[in-house]
């Protein structure tokens, strides 16, 4: 064959093939037989009739159609390997230039390209500090919170209580039905929808309605949000006064932390300090990635952002059919179309998330960086513990032993890429911080530890010789 590349400039490539006339010959006679075997031709069994009855019967147009296809499913791989091409999804034929000679032109999306400039150059200073003891206190009185004693109550909302509530509005985002909240004194970041949302509250009775209105500041995190103003009305069902429990070493016992005080305000502690480093480290790594961008080149298909997009489109969908609610809805409730959502809302998160993958699988191949045994099946396990807490039996799932074998090996392939996308994180933490090991030093590193382990093993003599303790 004879192959002819141009390259394109949406990041595919035109390939004009050549077929030699005794190699497509080869594949109409092929095909003529594949048609005679599935037709009926008189005189002859199924598959045996001669080539010239074959194209008298059926036509040269239908053999070489049939040729086509036969000579692409069995070529197209080597047409790609003779010519270098790394496609990164399938392929179409474009056109058939000529039959005589035999000429084909294809065209080929390619993989995803990435170069990551001088990656090494880039800094960034890792600058979290622990919470301090007023983060560590309001957790603890969370705690309380969760393991307080309530009572309807028929009076107006205080500080305090807890209310049940239905809470509507024209974006779907807030709406929630049921919902419960403590209405706080103090604000708190975690408070939904926004900061002070439960003190709006105080005043009315069950039954009673308020319709308030927020706007949401431009960086909000959740994008639908950013800058609008939202009217957002709050029925309330339910008024509970709170009786909290004292912090002491019995309330220590019973919410399972610790046996003490004590160990319970420093369970408390190790928490909130994680929560607090794993939300600095969000952004962190955000901000790390786009910084690092500035040097980045990336080229990819088309194709393979509309692929990243049907990811995104498929969890808006899960996401909304937990609130009893589906795509179509959503776009009639937004006054938009599918097709200008993921115009203007799904591509842009999906041109993300595609070159934050990208970037990160370029860092693990030039770092060499491979995935331990014990980090995995840490993350494999911690992955079961989270769905039994979530009350998903695991032993009820259907499919049997093989979708068992099945759902095990997804959650193995999820807790893996977490890892690796997690070692990938921490190498350009390390680049960014001037703590950078190379490969080889990593290595050296590693071989140097396992041989002090060897040698500690080997200096250790076995247990039968070890000496008796005297009785």
């Amino acid at each position: 064959m004879n192959i002819e590349k141009q390259y394109q400039e949406d990041h595919s490539v035109k390939l004009v093939v050549e077929v030699d006339p005794a190699k497509m010959e080869t594949y109409k006679k092929r095909a003529a037989t594949k048609i005679s075997s599935r037709g009926s031709i008189p005189g002859f069994r199924p598959g045996k009739a001669p080539y010239h009855i074959v194209v008298r019967t059926y036509g040269e147009g239908a053999i070489t159609e049939q040729a086509v296809d036969l000579f692409i499913d069995a070529e197209y791989s080597n047409i790609l390997k003779e010519a270098d091409v790394n496609p990164g999804a399938s392929g179409t034929l474009e056109n058939i230039e000529s039959l005589e000679p035999p000429k084909f032109v294809f065209r080929v999306p390619l993989a995803p390209e990435v170069d990551l400039g001088d990656y090494h150059a880039v800094r960034m200073e890792y600058e979290w500090n622990a919470p301090d003891q007023a983060a560590v206190d309001a957790a603890l009185e969370d705690l309380r919170q969760m393991y307080a004693s309530t009572e309807t109550v028929e009076r107006a909302i205080e500080v305090g209580d807890y209310v049940l509530l239905d809470v509507t509005s024209e974006t779907p985002e807030v709406n929630r039905t049921g919902f419960a909240t403590f209405v706080r004194n103090e604000d708190r970041d975690t408070e939904w929808p926004y900061n002070g949302f439960a003190k709006e509250l105080v005043g009315l009775k069950s039954g009673e309605s308020k319709t308030i209105e927020h706007t949401f500041p431009e960086d909000w995190e959740l994008e639908d949000l950013r800058g609008k103003t939202v009217s957002i009305e709050a029925t309330i069902k339910t008024v509970r006064g709170v009786t909290l429990p004292e912090l002491n070493d019995d309330f220590a016992k019973t919410t399972g932390a610790g046996e003490t005080l004590e160990q319970l305000k420093e369970a408390v502690k190790k928490d909130v300090e994680a929560r607090s480093q794993n939300e600095y480290d969000d952004k962190y790594f955000v901000d790390l990635l786009e910084k690092l961008k500035e040097g980045v080149t990336i080229k990819f298909h088309e194709h393979t952002l509309e692929h990243e997009g049907e990811h995104v489109l498929n969890e808006l969908a899960n996401r909304l059919s937990q609130q009893g609610m589906d795509l179509e809805t959503y776009f009639k409730m937004r006054n938009t179309t599918r097709e200008q959502f993921i115009e203007d809302e799904v591509k842009p998160v999906a041109k993300k998330r595609l070159e934050r993958g990208l970037i990160l699988d370029e860092i693990v191949k030039l770092e060499k960086i491979q995935i331990d045994d014990e980090a995995l099946n840490a993350e494999f396990n911690n992955t079961l513990n989270n769905l039994v807490m979530q009350g998903v039996d695991l032993s009820k799932l259907g499919g049997g032993r093989k979708g068992q074998q099945q759902l095990s090996q997804s959650i193995a392939m999820d807790a893996a890429s977490r890892v690796m996308t997690r070692k990938a994180l921490d190498m350009l933490k390390s680049i960014a911080t001037g703590t950078y090991k190379s490969p080889e030093e990593r290595e050296a590193e590693a071989q140097k530890a396992a041989e002090a382990v060897e040698a500690t093993d080997e200096s250790t003599p076995p247990a039968e010789e070890q000496e008796k303790p005297a009785e």
